[in-house]
């Protein structure tokens, strides 16, 4: 690990509001330590900014431990930065090097859009998980868990789909404003789960649907999506998703 101070050229999209027209404005980070992270880079250059009384660059962030999935933004033109498997908030600087010229805009889809600067609109996901994302369960004191047998195989692949933050990077890398990946994890971790059952195919067609209401695109196996997403994500769930939702179509007159 390098112990040199970084002096960086960022390149900020700077948007006022919904309505205002956007544009890259440029701005320079010294002496970054590289253990910081993104984030706390950000932080100094607002520092900076708010003591010369300009306004500070408007972005997203809450646990800063890659569990939430509010950090979302574009950097160098892929979502969550150069690396795989991370959001943006554990992404640091010693992965950059001196004098580098850093991009940095809001997550772009039609089904997002941009509130101010790097703060994007994701509510489009409340509302398709509001659409069937969820199981209707008695409340109480929770039964023995032999009571309820789940084959390994299946209890292995409804937690990997469980680990979906729901930060929108799929959408953000997909050419088509895509929100299969994440629509696919939340139905695959409710479809395999015995618990997930009773709404198996009232779920899957009203979370399409909504997906469909809000302007997100189809997938077209480009893979963009599995290959940006922080939690690594597969798009085998994609398949699974469309079984699911034929299955569906098939065995129920559920209205869309």
């Amino acid at each position: 690990m390098s112990s040199g101070k970084l002096n960086l050229t960022l390149k900020v999209w700077r948007q006022a509001g919904p309505d205002a027209k956007g544009e890259f404005v440029t701005y320079y980070a010294k002496n970054i330590s590289p253990d910081a992270s993104f984030l706390e880079m950000l932080d100094i250059v607002n520092e900076e900014l708010e003591a010369k009384g300009e306004e500070p660059i408007a972005y997203e962030h809450d646990c800063r431990e890659g569990i939430c999935g509010t950090c979302g933004m574009v950097i160098n033109g892929r979502p969550h930065g150069p690396l795989q498997g991370i959001t943006t908030c554990q992404l640091h600087m010693r992965h950059f090097k001196d004098g580098d010229v850093i991009y940095i805009e809001p997550f772009r889809a039609k089904a997002f859009p941009v509130i101010k600067d790097l703060i994007v609109d994701r509510s489009a996901f409340d509302k398709i998980i509001q659409a069937g994302g969820f199981i209707s369960v008695n409340t109480g004191s929770a039964p023995e868990a032999n009571t309820i047998p789940v084959k390994k195989e299946n209890a292995e692949l409804a937690m990997d789909a469980a680990a979906c933050i729901g930060c929108g990077a799929c959408v953000a890398a997909c050419p088509n404003a895509s929100a299969m990946l994440f629509v696919s994890a939340k139905v695959s971790h409710l479809a395999l789960l015995p618990q997930g059952l009773p709404e198996r195919e009232i779920r899957v067609q009203k979370m399409v649907a909504k997906m469909d209401e809000l302007g997100f695109g189809n997938c077209s196996n480009v893979g963009a999506c599995e290959a940006e997403c922080p939690k690594e994500i597969k798009i085998t769930n994609i398949a699974r998703l469309n079984r699911e939702f034929y299955r569906a179509r098939f065995l129920s007159n559920v209205e869309d």
